[in-house]
């Protein structure tokens, strides 16, 4: 909502509210640590990927990233997700490069195409882990999100933020952003800023696109070899994939932003780019492939992830703080 980073007076109009979504959030995360409520402990070590703020931070890429760079340090790594947005019939769900979008989550697909690695998604954390566990060996497992969801213990938190957009107003949900109050951040592990750095950030992310990938031929060709296009994007924040496009100094005749986790129809972007490339990000492209024409893009972009100062080791403590997790598990 624009109105979440700015000083509307719909702010206040809505601040009661924001109060008791504060009151019945906190309480509820008391009654979990407090033990009143149980809570589940996986027998391997669990780190989540989440967000303070809702939507558009780049969480998918960052746990794409961490999942990566997991399996260089010879990690057998596991994915587990809510799988927000999926439709499928059962839960808890294997999810492959192959499972269709609708039923498996347009994030989860794209996570086990990208990594290859096993990802299960359910609304149950539990039995997603119990699920992965029960099919695939693994050292480490990674919660695409649930940095709310204290029925699930967990080992390292690492929270994804935009740069610029940062905590927004300050307010909670719904006169502001906010899941929980920025004071949250003094007890997670790792803060990643997306497009650059602030005043919370251990690491900085920068979102590289490299080529455009055909989605019918998957033919790749080089980004600097397109003059002009249309661009649509489902996702959080729109903006920035049209940004990026520009910047790489295609002129974009015409943008179209989608809702979060949209289920496109063929006939909603046929219309769109008729006599022109049709650019999209590859969160959309799952969703599209089947029904894609010739002239249809995407363009998938890699996390480039680095420290937030110069003479910074927050990257090497972090890596420490697994490699010691990962070996206490294993004895024990």
């Amino acid at each position: 909502m624009p109105f979440w980073y700015s000083n509307s007076k719909l702010i206040w109009l809505l601040s009661p509210f924001s109060l008791l979504f504060w009151l019945i959030s906190q309480l509820r995360r008391a009654l979990f640590c407090l033990g009143i409520k149980s809570s589940y402990r996986a027998p391997k070590p669990v780190i989540i990927v989440g967000n303070l703020s809702v939507g558009g931070n780049g969480k998918t890429p960052v746990v794409v990233w961490l999942v990566e760079e997991l399996k260089k340090r010879g990690f057998c790594v596991g994915v587990i997700s809510r799988g927000y947005g999926s439709k499928s019939k059962t839960y808890p769900l294997f999810v492959t490069e192959n499972t269709n979008p609708i039923e498996g989550g347009d994030e989860p697909v794209l996570i086990a195409k990208r990594t290859n690695v096993p990802v299960v998604i359910s609304p149950n954390r539990q039995q997603a882990i119990e699920l992965l566990l029960s099919q695939a060996e693994c050292d480490i497992i990674v919660s695409d999100d649930g940095l709310q969801h204290y029925q699930l213990q967990r080992d390292l938190e690492i929270v994804v933020m935009d740069a610029e957009r940062a905590l927004g107003n300050g307010f909670v949900l719904p006169a502001g952003p906010l899941r929980e109050l920025p004071s949250r951040l003094k007890s997670v592990d790792f803060v990643i800023t997306n497009g650059g750095k602030n005043q919370y950030s251990d690491a900085v992310m920068y979102l590289v696109p490299h080529f455009a990938i055909n989605l019918k031929t998957n033919e790749k060709r080089q980004l600097k070899e397109f003059q002009s296009g249309v661009a649509i994007a489902g996702i959080g924040n729109p903006q920035r994939f049209f940004t990026m496009l520009e910047k790489l100094g295609i002129q974009l005749e015409r943008t179209q932003a989608f809702q979060d986790h949209q289920h496109f129809e063929a006939s909603q972007l046929e219309k769109l780019a008729e006599n022109q490339p049709l650019f999209m990000t590859e969160k959309d492209a799952v969703k599209c492939q089947s029904f894609a024409n010739d002239n249809w893009w995407y363009v998938p972009v890699d996390a480039e992830i680095i420290e937030a100062e110069k003479q910074g080791e927050n990257l090497p403590h972090f890596w420490d703080k697994i490699d010691k997790l990962v070996a206490q598990y294993r004895n024990g």
